[in-house]
Formats: C-alpha cells, sequence, structure tokens
C-alpha cells in the first residue's frame, strides 16, 4: 500500500496538472510515454504524443504544454467499461507496437516501444481486473460486468505501405531535396542538383500519400 501510494506520487510530481484532472478517489498507478490514437481530431491530429496513464478507474492519454500557451491534451476510457485489449505487433515496424482498447463502442489505439508497451498491457489488465473483482464484490447491486477479452495479434502489413517505411521514406526525401540544393549551390550544375530535388519530392509526396491512406484505414 506504501508503494502504491509512492508511485502515485511520483506520478502526480513528474505530470503537472494530472491531479486537478482526476476524478473522485481516483489515483494513478503508473504510466508510460506513448502516442494515444482515440480516433479524434486533436492537435489537429489523431495521434498524440503523450503520457499514458493506468488509474484505479481509467485509462488516460494525458499532455498538458504551457509554451507558448497552455494547451491540455486529455482523453481516457473507465476501466469498467473495457471489453477487449490487444496486443499487436506489425510487421516491418521494428520500433513500436500497439495496444488495443475497446469499449465496444469505441476503440483507442495506444503505440509505444516494445518495453513500454508490455508494461503498459500487464498493467492494464492488472487494473481491469480488480475493478471488476471490486464490482463483483460490492454490497449493493450492479450490473453485471462482462469479462474482458485479452489477446495478442500479429497483423502482416504490406512493407510499403507499412508506417515505418513511410516514415523512412520521408526523411530519405527530405535529405535528397537537401543534398541536390547542396549540389546545386556547390557545383552550379542543374543536371546534379536538379535530378536529386526532383527524386526527394517524390519521395516526400508518396509518403505523404501513403500517410494519408493509413489514416483513413484506421
Amino acid at each position: 500500500m506504501a508503494d502504491m501510494s509512492t508511485n502515485s506520487a511520483k506520478i502526480l510530481r513528474r505530470l503537472k496538472g494530472l491531479r486537478d484532472t482526476l476524478e473522485p478517489n481516483e489515483v494513478p498507478l503508473l504510466n508510460e510515454p506513448g502516442i494515444w490514437d482515440g480516433g479524434q481530431e486533436e492537435y489537429g491530429r489523431r495521434s498524440m504524443p503523450c503520457d499514458i496513464v493506468i488509474t484505479n478507474q481509467r485509462v488516460l492519454g494525458y499532455a498538458l504544454t504551457t509554451f507558448p500557451r497552455k494547451r491540455l491534451f486529455l482523453d481516457a476510457l473507465p476501466l469498467s467499461t473495457i471489453n477487449t485489449v490487444s496486443l499487436r505487433e506489425r510487421t516491418h515496424e521494428p520500433i513500436f507496437r500497439e495496444l488495443l482498447v475497446s469499449d465496444g463502442q469505441r476503440k483507442v489505439y495506444i503505440r509505444a516501444p516494445r518495453k513500454q508497451i508490455l508494461v503498459l498491457y500487464d498493467g492494464l489488465r492488472s487494473a481491469v481486473e480488480k475493478t471488476a473483482a471490486q464490482e463483483e464484490g460490492a454490497d449493493e447491486p450492479q450490473t453485471a460486468h462482462q469479462t474482458p477479452i485479452y489477446g495478442k495479434q500479429d497483423i502482416r502489413v504490406p512493407f510499403e505501405r507499412s508506417a515505418f517505411t513511410t516514415a523512412l521514406l520521408f526523411t530519405g526525401g527530405l535529405l535528397f531535396e537537401i543534398l541536390g540544393v547542396v549540389a546545386w549551390v556547390m557545383t552550379q550544375s542543374v543536371q546534379i542538383g536538379l535530378p536529386l530535388c526532383i527524386a526527394g519530392f517524390l519521395a516526400v509526396s508518396i509518403a505523404i500519400g501513403q500517410r494519408r491512406q493509413l489514416r483513413q484505414k484506421h
């Protein structure tokens, strides 16, 4: 109990403003950095880099920025409504893993490196199971809590369509454009610099198009 209180206090000190967003009797249990995709347009995009916080009541995506102006990102699912928790691994994406969390009406995708995603998976499963046990053991009548489905899933994505490849294509395209401009200036030769610039522009354009397709499929 003391360890939980100490860990909760550390989380509240580390995440400024989190205390003000918690509900009555809500206690943070763990947090890990990640990317939250709740299918909502926040900050002009669906995927939001933030802290993933698991409490005794909810799983939250939380981020508070104060510069250049104060902005709060907060999205959450109550533990009592969660009926699916799936750990997903996409082929050709060696860095990030994905956690699918759903309440039957809405799906939230949480992405993080393998170590962090496993911690979140275990922590979320433990928190959901404790919530279900508390509801079943309560004195007052409760609505039957549906036992969540836990699982692991391999998602095979064609290499040319994976998010990892799209990022590589975008980065490589920018580098080609920069090299093209530098070569053009250094050599004063259109024949050397222009092809690199064109190749970079095409790579960036393709990457942007693939990124839009990936977002639409979500």
